[in-house]
C-alpha cells in the first residue's frame, strides 16, 4: 500500500491548519462539518470549483423526503440548528412524485392517495392496495425509529482499508424490539407493472452504485413518499446552502480548489498541497468526504506521484449523470409534478434507458421558464469512455423528455456546464463490500497515522437522502468525540 507522502516541516512553515479537514462538499460532508464546527472544533470544507460553480439546482437532492412525521431530514435542519425562518421555506406538499411508466401515470403520495392510485391504474385490487400501503408505512416507520437508535456509525482503531463484514454479520434489531424487518411480502412478491413502478422507485432514491439493495432500506425508501412531499416555495437559498450556512456559522472555513493537489501529511497531520500555489492546508484529522476512487482518479498515471493506497477501493463503480434541460413553462403538460421518475426501458433493438429522474425547478435567469435536472445511472462505468456514454445518456434522457412534452419541438434546450471530477453528490458511485451498509454500522476510519477518516457514502447510499443526512449527522459528532 502506498503511504500517505510525510513533507519536513522546514517544507511548510506557513501551511494552515484547522482541527478537521473536510475533502468534499457533498450533503453529507457538510452535515458532518456543520457538527464538528458545533463542537468547537475549526473545520475546513475543500471544495472543488466546478462544484462550486454549479448551478443551484444541479446540487439539490432528487427529493426531499422526511421532513414530515419526525423523519431524518426534519431532525437533522433542527439538529444543525437551521433557523425557523428558514425551515418554514420548505413547505409540505401532498404529492411526492410520479412514475410514468407507459401507459401508467402513477402518483405517490399519502396513503390514501396512493392506495387509490394502485387501484386506478389496475396495479393492484381495492383490499390489496390497502393492505400493501398500511404494510409498507409499518415498515418504513420501523426502519425510521431502529435508524435513530443504531449508532450508524463507528470509528474502531485500526491500520486502515475498509472492513468487510461477513454476509449475515448485520446486527439484530434493538433488544426487545417486534418490528419486521425488511419489505413486506405484498411489495417483495410483486410481478408485472407493480413490480416494474416499485423498482424504478428504489433506482431513483437510492445513491447505491448498483440496483441490488437491502430489503431494510427498500423499506425506508419506498416509504418516505407515503408521507408525501417537500419542497421550496421561492427562490434559493436552498438544502445545500443552508447547510453551507451552518458550517461557516460558528468555527468553519470553505476554501475552493482549481487545480490538482496531493494528499500529504507533515509532523503527523494529515492535509492537501495545493499544485502551483504551493499551499499546504493541515488538519489533525482528514475527512473524505468525496469518493475514495474518485480522487485517486484525480492523481492519473504519473508514477513519481502515485495516490495512496487509502484511495483504493475494489469493486465496479457505476456514474450518475446529472443534466439541465430549459423548458418554457406553457409547454409542461397539465398534471405533470415536480418530481418524476421514468422508469428503465428496452427498444426494440435491444437498446436499454436507464430509470431517470427528473426534478423542476423554478428558472433563476428567465421567469417564464423551468429547469429540469434529469438524473440517471450508467452502470459500470469507465474514466475511458465515460464522456461518449453520457453524451448518449444525455440524448437519451432529451428524447425522452420531448416524448412528455410533445409540443416542446425545439423548445428543450440543455445548459451546460463544467462537470465536477471528484466533489459531487452524483458522478462516481462506488460498489460498498459485502455486509458494508445499513443495517450493519458503517466504519469510518481509514488510517490511525495520521488520522483519516471517510464518509462512506457507498455504504450509506442504499438510504438515499436520509443515508446521506445520517452518515454526516453521527459521522460528524463520532469525529468531534474523537477530537475531544
Amino acid at each position: 500500500m502506498v503511504e500517505i507522502p510525510t513533507l519536513d516541516p522546514s517544507e511548510a512553515p506557513r501551511a494552515r491548519r484547522w482541527d478537521a479537514l473536510v475533502l468534499g462538499s457533498g450533503l453529507s460532508a457538510l452535515v458532518a462539518a456543520a457538527r464538528i464546527s458545533a463542537a468547537g472544533q475549526r473545520v475546513l470544507v475543500v471544495e472543488e470549483e466546478a462544484r462550486a460553480t454549479l448551478p443551484a439546482a444541479l446540487k439539490e437532492p432528487f427529493f426531499l423526503g422526511g421532513l414530515r412525521d419526525q423523519g431524518l431530514l426534519d431532525a437533522t435542519l433542527r439538529a444543525l440548528t437551521v433557523p425557523l425562518i428558514d425551515r418554514r421555506r420548505i413547505a409540505n406538499e401532498r404529492l411526492a412524485y410520479q412514475v410514468l411508466a407507459d401507459p401508467v401515470r402513477f402518483d405517490v403520495g399519502q396513503p390514501l392517495l396512493t392506495a387509490d392510485e394502485l387501484v386506478a391504474w389496475g396495479l393492484a385490487k381495492p383490499e390489496e392496495a390497502q393492505q400493501l400501503v398500511r404494510r409498507l408505512v409499518e415498515a418504513a416507520e420501523a426502519e425510521r425509529t431502529l435508524l435513530y437508535e443504531a449508532p450508524f456509525v463507528r470509528t474502531g482503531r485500526r491500520a486502515g482499508g475498509f472492513v468487510t463484514i461477513p454476509p449475515g454479520g448485520a446486527p439484530a434489531p434493538a433488544e426487545g424490539s417486534t418490528a419486521r424487518r425488511g419489505l413486506p411480502g405484498e411489495v417483495s412478491a410483486a410481478e408485472g407493472p407493480l413490480a416494474r413502478v416499485i423498482a424504478a422507485q428504489v433506482r431513483a432514491l437510492s445513491n447505491a452504485a448498483s440496483d441490488s439493495v437491502a430489503p431494510e432500506a427498500q423499506a425506508r425508501l419506498l416509504g418516505l413518499g407515503l408521507a408525501g412531499g417537500a419542497g421550496f416555495a421561492d427562490d434559493p437559498p436552498w438544502l445545500v446552502d443552508l447547510f453551507r450556512k451552518r458550517v461557516t456559522a460558528l468555527y468553519g472555513d470553505m476554501r475552493i480548489v482549481s487545480g490538482d493537489f496531493e494528499i500529504v501529511q507533515v509532523a503527523g497531520q494529515p492535509g492537501i498541497r495545493v499544485a502551483r500555489t504551493g499551499e499546504i492546508w493541515l488538519g489533525r484529522c482528514l475527512v473524505l468526504g468525496a469518493a475514495p476512487t474518485a480522487l485517486r482518479d484525480t492523481y492519473g498515471d504519473n508514477p513519481l506521484s502515485p495516490p495512496p493506497g487509502l484511495l483504493d477501493r475494489p469493486g465496479p463503480r457505476s456514474y450518475r449523470g446529472a443534466f439541465l434541460f430549459r423548458v418554457p413553462t406553457n409547454i409542461l403538460p397539465e398534471g405533470m409534478g415536480a418530481r418524476v421518475i421514468l422508469p428503465g426501458t428496452e427498444g426494440p433493438d435491444g437498446r436499454k434507458s436507464p430509470t431517470a429522474a427528473v426534478t423542476a425547478f423554478p428558472c433563476q435567469t428567465h421567469p417564464s421558464r423551468v429547469d429540469l435536472v434529469a438524473r440517471a445511472v450508467l452502470p459500470d462505468a469507465q474514466p475511458e469512455t465515460l464522456d461518449e456514454s453520457l453524451r448518449a445518456l444525455r440524448a437519451d434522457i432529451a428524447d425522452r423528455l420531448r416524448s412528455l412534452m410533445p409540443f416542446c419541438g425545439d423548445e428543450l434546450a440543455w445548459i451546460d456546464h463544467d462537470r465536477p471530477t471528484w466533489d459531487s453528490d452524483d458522478g462516481w458511485l462506488e460498489t460498498a463490500p459485502p455486509g458494508q451498509g445499513w443495517p450493519s454500522d458503517i466504519d469510518l476510519r481509514r488510517s490511525a497515522r495520521p488520522t483519516v477518516y471517510c464518509l462512506d457514502r457507498a455504504a450509506a447510499g442504499a438510504l438515499g437522502l436520509e443515508g446521506d443526512l445520517l452518515l454526516g449527522w453521527r459521522g460528524g459528532d463520532a469525529i468531534a468525540a474523537e477530537l475531544g
